[in-house]
């Protein structure tokens, strides 16, 4: 049966979209590099590590913290890294948190080992020339008795004269005694000393503490949630300063302290006081045991209280070691 011309179109039509629509689509791999394998997962970069007596900003720091945690004073800190404004630092900056040693610089007095001496040295006295042939002719001088070959050696000037010289006879010598060896005594041995006795937690270094409040504690120290006690008390009561030292922190930059005292007392202890509702000393001002330095208050607290801590280089310690029994 012969088809015609339209019927053979359509027939061509319909067969071409039926490969059309059984044909598999391509399958899509991934590039790989030389060698056919796959390229792995790049390895997360380590951590950064902070150098010895440095500190690295993480999310959330304030200078303010980075010093109470390292128990020094803002001030400090931010006077050791050249910061412009302390309130401006950033995550991962590395912030000097330890005091600079000063580096003296000697000199030695004598010259390194192994180096050459350059100290003049005084000439060695000049021995006296000796002529070629190994002959001295010193001056002439001396007596000798008249005899016909001292005539003829006198007519020769080359020849030396023939002095006989006596040389002087070694005086005899005292012997050497060998000298009296001292006699080996045994060796005294140390003293046996009592050994030190820890002094008490209590004393904290030698400073005289004291409660800075009266009120009953109501959060006992706890290193995972509390770093310090939690003394309970009236707004207004006197918050008075623990030990006597200098004030290195005075206003509300550190969250969750609210309006928060810092005084520093030695190289070594801190004391803090939060929540107040008012501050009665500056930054820099000088206190002593006993001086009221704020009012007890409930800033960025739920009730009023007094948020008391005792640091030791920075690292919270438990404030019943330190104060005084009551």
């Amino acid at each position: 049966m012969m088809l015609s011309r339209s019927s053979f179109s359509s027939l061509f039509i319909v067969l071409t979209l039926a490969a059309c629509a059984t044909k598999a689509p391509v399958p899509v791999t991934e590039r790989s590099r030389a060698g056919g394998a796959t390229a792995p997962a790049e390895a997360a970069a380590p951590p950064r590590v902070a150098r010895p007596g440095h500190y690295i900003v993480k999310p959330g720091d304030t200078l303010i913290r980075i010093a109470l945690d390292h128990g020094q004073n803002y001030r400090d800190i931010s006077a050791w890294n050249g910061l412009e404004n302390p309130n401006l630092i950033e995550v991962g900056q590395e912030l000097r948190v330890v005091r600079p040693e000063s580096t003296a610089v000697t000199r030695p007095v004598a010259p390194p080992s192994g180096g050459a001496d350059t100290r003049p040295v005084a000439p060695a006295a000049a021995a006296p020339a000796v002529p070629a042939d190994g002959v001295r002719r010193e001056p002439k001088g001396g007596k000798l008795p008249y005899s016909e070959q001292a005539w003829a050696q006198a007519q020769k000037p080359d020849t030396p004269l023939a002095v006989a010289k006596v040389e002087p006879k070694p005086e005899p010598r005292p012997e050497a005694k060998p000298e009296p060896r001292p006699e080996a005594k045994p060796e005294a041995k140390p003293e046996a000393k009592p050994e030190a006795k820890p002094e008490p937690a209590g004393n904290g270094d030698k400073i005289d503490w004291a409660w800075p409040t009266s009120g009953k504690v109501i959060a006992a120290f706890n290193e995972t949630s509390s770093k310090g006690v939690d003394l309970a008390g009236k707004p207004g009561d006197p918050v008075l300063a623990a030990a006597g030292g200098r004030v290195v922190y005075a206003g509300t930059g550190l969250r969750g302290y609210g309006k928060l005292v810092i005084v520093k007392h030695d190289n070594s202890f801190l004391s803090a006081y939060a929540h107040n509702q008012s501050l009665l000393v500056k930054e820099g001002q000088a206190v002593s045991k006993g001086q009221k330095i704020a009012e007890l208050g409930d800033t960025d607290s739920d009730r009023p209280k007094l948020h008391f801590e005792i640091r030791r280089q920075g690292k919270p310690v438990d404030p019943g070691k330190y104060l005084p029994p009551r």
